[in-house]
């Protein structure tokens, strides 16, 4: 099942296995999703992002994201001449949204795939 653009489901038990680092004692993943690098996980206490960055992938972003935390969410699908796709995540306390961009047909993770902040206006030259 796809979830936006490049991303397709993992197998739940594989995302267990590999990210067992980062769970708690008796934390289970229920769903996984990988976009080219990154990763979403639900577990059943929370939803992790893990962002790989640069060109080698070595340096990784992590959000821990417990569900209670989430005020609401929205998600913004591709359409034909906009073929970006948006998961936007409002947390309490917070006006600023964590964002995840979903590129189509990309090679990899779109620039600023992965934010806390608003998007700076592009300088003009």
């Amino acid at each position: 099942m796809a979830l936006f653009g490049n991303a397709h489901s993992i197998n739940p038990a594989q995302a267990q296995q590999e990210y067992a680092r980062l769970l708690g004692h008796g934390e289970q993943v229920h769903a996984a999703y990988l976009l080219i690098r990154d990763t979403i996980l639900f577990t059943d206490r929370r939803l992790i992002l893990i962002d790989k960055q640069g060109i080698t992938g070595k340096k990784t972003e992590y959000h821990s994201v417990p569900y209670r935390s989430i005020s609401h969410f929205s998600v913004e699908t591709a359409g034909h001449f906009d073929l970006d796709a948006e998961l936007k995540i409002w947390l309490s306390g917070s006006q600023t949204p964590i964002e995840k961009t979903f590129t189509k047909g990309a090679a990899g993770p779109s620039p600023g795939g992965s934010r806390r902040r608003p998007r700076r206006p592009a300088r003009a030259e």
